[in-house]
């Protein structure tokens, strides 16, 4: 798939992007990266992205031209998601929607806001990854990616640990343990030592089901 990253700061996303899983994906061949900075697509010297807010108030507002110049550029297609606090919250659903997919586009804002014309108008959707608001979008973006790309052929060695994540087709997951079996006293559930694999099964399942309640 191809994935668009709009951003005034591209530069963000260089070292992310090339390592582990993102990095992983894109040497497989699963997934193509276009990071584009918006200041190409702006028309004064100083390369301005911003501007005062119409009915006053405090901070900037990205202008809507870059957007739609760069989007419009790239040939982008749906979905085409505005990273906002305003958006509905980014979920495993999501991931496993845009992986599915040939091409993602993600538009970061920066500042106080960006001009609602971008979400009604170019957007496809809004998303947010919580409900707490980041100096950009810069992040969300990255979280999103990495969900993505890790469903991807070839971006992990075994696909059978992404299927056995929290929120891939179920509540949250049972919790891991490894070597050593005890430490400063702490021990690793028995059942996980038995070897009776049908009983593990049973033990993960109760697991994460009491702690996917716990978390409602």
């Amino acid at each position: 798939m191809k994935i668009n990253i709009v951003t005034i700061f591209p530069e963000f996303f260089a070292t992310p992007l090339a390592l582990s899983i993102p990095s992983k994906a894109k040497e497989a061949g699963s997934v193509e990266y276009h990071v584009a900075d918006l200041r190409d697509y702006t028309h004064d010297r100083h390369r301005t992205v911003d501007d005062y807010p119409y009915g006053g108030g405090a901070g900037m507002v990205m202008k809507p031209g870059p957007f739609f110049e760069c989007v419009e550029a790239l040939g982008a297609k749906a979905p085409i998601v505005l990273l906002s606090p305003r958006g509905k919250v980014f979920a495993h659903a999501d991931a496993e929607r845009f992986a599915a997919g040939d091409e993602l586009t993600l538009l970061c804002g920066h500042y106080k806001d960006v001009d609602q014309r971008v979400a009604d108008h170019l957007a496809t959707e809004e998303m947010s990854i919580g409900n707490f608001v980041l100096s950009g979008g810069e992040p969300a973006a990255l979280c999103i990616v990495d969900a993505v790309v890790r469903l991807l052929p070839g971006a992990m060695n075994d696909p059978d640990s992404a299927r056995g994540d929290s929120f891939y087709g179920r509540g949250i997951s049972a919790p891991s343990y490894t070597r050593p079996p005890e430490f400063r006293g702490f021990t690793v559930p028995e059942v996980l030592l038995s070897g009776h694999h049908a009983e593990i099964e049973k033990w993960r399942k109760v697991e994460g089901e009491r702690r996917t309640k716990e978390r409602e």
